[in-house]
């Protein structure tokens, strides 16, 4: 585990992250955590005395990465933009679990499945979180479908979306 005592910050009004809340990890801090890593990867840890974990932190380009501080961590820590935090993360290497739902019918399309599993983590969680997000029954099979229909036309979570947009669907 790897600790470190940071501030919050916040992104400005401009550019694609406007507004976002986060933790700074600097490069010296992320090279302990994750030696190497220029990409995205998920930490667990805690932040003061609140338990995270499958967050993921994204690099900035420079070395550093930054960790989103969500309404719902500022939450429970019961600290804003300039508050000084204690931090204590390590890679999380859990898998998140696939609905099972989707699993029953990803087993039984294995062109479907073998595209889902060739996906990022992130693409993956995506397409799981978006079947569940919806309670009804129908409603999930009706997601479902529109799933294993995109993953047979080899649409990455990103694309998918895209298509849903242009067809109006959601």
């Amino acid at each position: 585990m790897t600790r470190f005592t940071t501030s919050i910050q916040q992104f400005d009004e401009k550019g694609e992250k406007s507004g976002w809340t986060y933790i700074l990890i600097p490069q010296d801090i992320a090279e302990v955590l994750n030696p190497g890593s220029r990409k995205t990867f998920r930490v667990k840890g805690k932040i003061d005395a609140h338990a995270i974990k499958a967050v993921a932190v994204m690099p900035m380009g420079d070395g550093s990465f930054i960790l989103p501080v969500n309404a719902q961590m500022r939450k429970a820590i019961g600290k804003r933009k300039g508050a000084m935090v204690h931090v204590s993360l390590a890679v999380d290497h859990a898998q998140p679990e696939i609905p099972a739902v989707l699993a029953v019918c990803l087993a039984d399309e294995s062109k479907a499945k073998t595209f889902f599993e060739q996906l990022p983590l992130s693409q993956r969680n995506y397409y799981s979180k978006w079947v569940v997000a919806v309670k009804s029954a129908s409603l999930q099979a009706e997601r479902i479908a529109q799933v294993i229909d995109a993953l047979h036309l080899g649409y990455n979570f990103f694309h998918f979306m895209q298509y849903l947009k242009a067809k109006k669907i959601r």
